[in-house]
């Protein structure tokens, strides 16, 4: 990551156990009804993230390289625009998260 980025908790700490590809750390960083939207594809609750993540995101050795990083004052989305880089895709890419609490209500990835 990028030493002068400050990335609010607890997105900081979900990029840090993606980049170390620790599947179960992943998982357990979401809410019980968490989701993560792919590109329009929707993934709800734990075992559906995972089966996603499985194939293509800490499965496919992901990493992200955070560039840029803003939070939105009225709803408190931490975006993160950064290289993402895996054996599945590769590129510039939007990360938007949404927290409740320390955990993730909900990941949005979108072309960066």
């Amino acid at each position: 990551m990028a030493d002068d980025l400050e990335i609010p908790s607890p997105v900081d700490t979900v990029i840090g156990v993606v980049n170390q590809h620790e599947a179960q750390r992943f998982l357990d960083s979401f809410t019980e009804d968490g989701f993560v939207d792919d590109w329009g594809r929707i993934f709800t609750g734990r075992d559906a993230i995972a089966a996603w993540s499985d194939r293509e995101f800490i499965g496919s050795d992901g990493t992200l390289t955070p560039q840029e990083v803003t939070v939105d004052d009225d709803t408190g989305d931490v975006t993160v625009v950064g290289d993402w880089r895996s054996n599945h895709a590769n590129g510039l890419s939007r990360f938007t998260f949404r927290s409740r609490g320390d955990r993730i209500a909900s990941m949005t990835i979108r072309e960066g």
